[in-house]
């Protein structure tokens, strides 16, 4: 079974930092990408960050570029996402994804940035 479980969330100033964790379960890791969203209510969910943990090639929004720095443990089976220089604007819900036989979501973790 397929399983995505985020961590790390809560709540900091702005301009700190925070560290989120996306372990996974259920498939082997090295062979699919692992991306983090984000979300706030009555929005859409945005793709913000992306790894492929074959190769490690990663994806960046325009928005985060610069603050935030996906990574991965293959040996842990987690992707991780370093958020630094947080605004308000990042309070989200975020959440990590997986596409294997179907699409995967974690349950989400609140990151809330206070001015």
């Amino acid at each position: 079974e397929v399983q995505l479980v985020e961590s790390g969330g809560g709540r900091v100033q702005a301009g700190g930092s925070l560290r989120l964790s996306c372990a996974a379960s259920g498939f082997t890791f090295d062979d699919y990408a692992i991306g983090w969203f984000r979300q706030a209510p009555g929005k859409e969910r945005e793709g913000i960050s992306c790894i492929s943990s074959g190769d490690g090639s990663t994806y960046y929004a325009d928005s985060v570029k610069g603050r935030f720095t996906i990574s991965s443990d293959n040996a842990k089976n987690t992707v991780y996402l370093q958020m630094n220089s947080l605004k308000p604007e990042d309070t989200d819900v975020y959440y990590c994804r997986a596409v294997v036989d179907r699409i995967y979501w974690g349950q989400g973790t609140q990151v809330t940035v206070s001015s």
